[in-house]
């Protein structure tokens, strides 16, 4: 027995507007300043009132939360006493906003607590949870997990609840119309290593599929134009705000695989943007992977009109057409071409492998990845060779 979880979902234009007709007191809205100084948490206030909704702000959010930011939250909310949190931003707002709001719910708690997958959380006696994404690619907003860096011990701690999906998401493009053209190729290829290990992963199921299928058709079809022409591009911007969450859901659903186990510890150890590191190592990921799922690959390949003589040429197509897009938006094609010097690589080698190997994505990839597979990937993809093992 399996289960599907999805926020209440409210998507396209002006769906911000659904805000008008909620029902609750007090919102507490988790940002960050950036935001702040754009008038986002305004906009989002200003439409509470309309429903007679109290808000507040905090703006503590950093990148890379740490429970120094949640704990800050925390205070706030339970000063203010909020019936709905609202998380407005990026996966860092997010995944601050799930973490303040559990541990709102639950004093009891420390946010140590939070890593025993048992614990029983019976949230929702304070307050509702609702997302409202600003990026274009963390899908944060429809999955079950949070990300917070222990301040003290400078380390990520991972909590995953199917209680703490939020009640309902709002995926409205008019926080994205202006997104960065960097930070839409980022994200935009947080999303397709979303989809594309959702589909493959060990967890992959009916319900999955179909949603991972069409988040990576939509980012084909839509990524370069958001890239290239930004806000003129209104409709290929709705696509791919609208593929972030599905494949968020996907994913969520499904889970991630050893890309992301890679990227996560790019990020850590070189501090390299989230999106930036799990997007230079996917092709690497795929063709290692492709010598156990090579059929499912052939069968993203085939959704997307590619279809070789065989199944390894199909997938060494697929591979091909995904690097197009990386060099279209231009992404680095391989790790030396992020800017990290040979020197730094070989030195902080053993961490890189050793974060890889233990990341709780690691599980969920299809081929088991040994520690000698982790080394052998990682100095492949720092020299952009293609994976012959």
């Amino acid at each position: 027995m399996w289960r599907f979880l999805t926020p209440h979902i409210k998507f396209g234009k002006n769906s911000l507007e659904y805000l008008k007709d909620l029902d609750g007191k007090k919102a507490l809205i988790v940002t960050d300043e950036a935001l702040r100084r754009l008038g986002f948490p305004d906009r989002v206030a200003g439409l509470l009132k309309e429903s007679s909704i109290e808000s507040k702000v905090f703006d503590g959010v950093k990148p890379d939360p740490s429970s120094i930011e949640v704990e800050k939250g925390v205070k706030v909310a339970k000063e203010f006493q909020p019936d709905w949190i609202v998380g407005l931003g990026g996966g860092s707002s997010m995944d601050t906003a799930k973490a303040v709001w559990v541990l709102y719910e639950r004093p009891d708690l420390e946010i140590d607590d939070l890593k025993d997958p048992s614990l029983h959380l019976d949230l929702r006696k304070k307050a509702r949870f609702l997302a409202i994404p600003t990026t274009s690619g963390t899908g944060a907003d429809c999955t079950w997990a949070i990300v917070i860096t222990d301040s003290k011990k400078h380390k990520k701690m991972e909590f995953a609840s199917d209680e703490i999906v939020a009640d309902v998401a709002i995926i409205d493009p008019e926080f994205v119309l202006r997104m960065p053209r960097q930070i839409t190729a980022d994200t935009g290829q947080d999303t397709l290593c979303h989809a594309i290990e959702g589909y493959v992963s060990v967890w992959r199921n009916d319900f999955t599929d179909g949603l991972a299928i069409k988040a990576i058709q939509l980012v084909f079809e839509n990524l370069p134009r958001a890239y290239k022409f930004g806000e003129k591009a209104e409709k290929a911007r709705e696509h791919m705000h609208n593929a972030a969450s599905i494949g968020g859901i996907a994913f969520g659903n499904s889970q991630a695989g050893f890309a992301h186990s890679m990227g996560h510890s790019l990020g850590a150890v070189f501090n390299i943007p989230h999106g930036r590191a799990v997007g230079v190592v996917l092709p690497y990921v795929m063709q290692f992977n492709s010598k156990k799922v090579g059929n499912l690959y052939a069968e993203i390949a085939k959704s997307l009109g590619i279809e070789g003589n065989s199944e390894n040429e199909t997938v060494e197509l697929l591979v091909d057409k995904l690097e197009s897009l990386m060099k279209e938006i231009e992404e680095p094609a391989s790790i030396k071409d992020l800017g990290i010097k040979k020197k730094d690589f070989e030195e902080r080698f053993e961490e890189l492998v050793n974060k890889a190997v233990t990341d709780y994505c690691t599980p969920m990839n299809p081929r088991k990845v040994s520690k000698e597979d982790c080394q052998n990937l990682y100095e492949y993809a720092y020299e952009g060779k293609d994976i012959d093992f």
